[in-house]
């Protein structure tokens, strides 16, 4: 399927410029879903002013499994393939776990309880927009309030990032294709 926008062509705006390199993963070109929202400026600040790559309340591999089954669960295969290649590898993720991540029952990896915990409120996030009774008393036995906090914004988070995939059509970035074909 064709992309529903080009992305804005180099040179770009100082400020967008600055936004793009900042974003960009060293030694790739500036990705897609940047240059692409180029094209509103403000959006491409705002939706990337603070981010949430960075040291958390959550661990490296619990953010990247949040982020992997949100992006599975919505069928972003853009942003899934974007994580899946550049941080799956860094938060200790398997190739048979990644792949997990994609199904609808993510079960047959070694999973610890925790980390099954997060898939299923990533679950319940996309599928409900909430958690029941029962999951939310599950993850506040497992969690800080700043962790199910940063699990939540996770959640929602990536589930913007891939309306906007999914509907501006964009397509797999280079460096990830081979990862989802993998994972298939």
């Amino acid at each position: 399927m064709p992309a529903r926008l080009s992305p804005v062509a180099a040179p770009y705006d100082p400020l967008v410029a600055a936004q793009i390199e900042r974003l960009r993963p060293p030694g790739a070109p500036p990705l897609s879903l940047f240059t692409t929202l180029a094209h509103n400026p403000r959006v491409l600040s705002r939706l990337f002013a603070g981010g949430l790559l960075d040291a958390g309340s959550v661990t490296v591999r619990q953010r990247e499994l949040m982020i992997l089954r949100t992006c599975g669960q919505a069928g972003a295969d853009y942003e899934w393939g974007v994580h899946a290649a550049l941080f799956a590898g860094l938060a200790g993720l398997s190739a048979d776990q990644v792949a997990a991540t994609r199904r609808d029952n993510p079960l047959g990896p070694d999973w610890s309880d925790e980390e099954l915990l997060i898939m299923d409120t990533a679950d319940a996030l996309y599928a409900q927009g909430d958690l029941t009774d029962g999951q939310w008393a599950a993850l506040s036995a497992g969690f800080s309030a700043a962790q199910i906090v940063e699990l939540i914004a996770l959640a929602g988070y990536y589930r913007t990032i891939a309306l906007f995939c999914r509907t501006l059509r964009l397509p797999m970035e280079g460096f990830a294709g081979g990862v989802r074909e993998a994972a298939a």
